[in-house]
């Protein structure tokens, strides 16, 4: 039974190191910098627990960027993973989250589209690219696994191209390649600057919600 936020051997998942940086610096994160295979060389051996964090892509209709979820469930490739239950409850009550079923991808999904089809299929509520492995990693170790996340871009948020080479592998920003995307479609800037703000919205409402549950976490 999970009875900490961040119990002793803890190590918690991220995708970019903007993350990274909300959490207790006593915390063992890892960064995937966007790519999920590259955690596959990171995990640390000692781990205890594992617990995906960070930002996420809404999915279903009535979610709201800024809206803080815990995962009841993984869906992942047509399948519904299990989490750890206690975890998952202490997580909703101390951070005030919404509980649902997360879907896990290993893409970032662009369009309105894909969004929609995904929800249809697996009735979550967001997506992001790092819970599948984390999952994955927890499972074939017998660790007890949770998902804290916070959404970004609603269902109807197109990503434009520049969101998909914006990170360097350790989860930095890539500032050169986004301008050079944005060289190639200039028409992209409205929608990138959405999705920035949106950003933004998120790593704030994670924030808020660690500042809330301390101490202790």
């Amino acid at each position: 039974m999970v009875e900490a936020i961040f119990p002793p051997g803890c190590v918690v998942v991220v995708g970019l190191k903007s993350e990274a940086a909300l959490l207790p610096p006593a915390v063992h994160c890892v960064v995937s910098g966007g790519d999920p295979a590259r955690l596959a060389a990171l995990w640390p051996e000692d781990a205890t627990a594992v617990l995906s964090f960070g930002i996420a892509g809404g999915l279903a209709p009535d979610v709201t960027t800024g809206q803080v979820m815990v995962a009841s469930a993984l869906w992942e490739a047509g399948v519904a993973r299990p989490v750890d239950a206690g975890w998952a409850a202490l997580l909703r009550s101390r951070f005030g989250a919404r509980g649902g079923v997360l879907a896990a991808s290993d893409a970032l999904l662009a369009s309105a589209a894909a969004k929609a089809a995904l929800h249809r299929a697996s009735g979550a509520l967001a997506v992001d690219m790092e819970s599948g492995a984390a999952w994955r990693f927890a499972q074939a170790r017998g660790l007890p696994f949770a998902a804290l996340r916070a959404v970004a871009d609603g269902p109807e948020d197109v990503l434009p191209e520049a969101a998909s080479v914006g990170l360097n592998p350790d989860g930095s920003p890539a500032p050169w390649r986004v301008l050079a995307a944005l060289l190639r479609r200039p028409q992209d800037l409205p929608a990138l600057l959405r999705l920035a703000r949106a950003s933004a919205a998120a790593h704030a409402a994670l924030r808020r919600a660690l500042a809330s549950a301390a101490p202790p976490l």
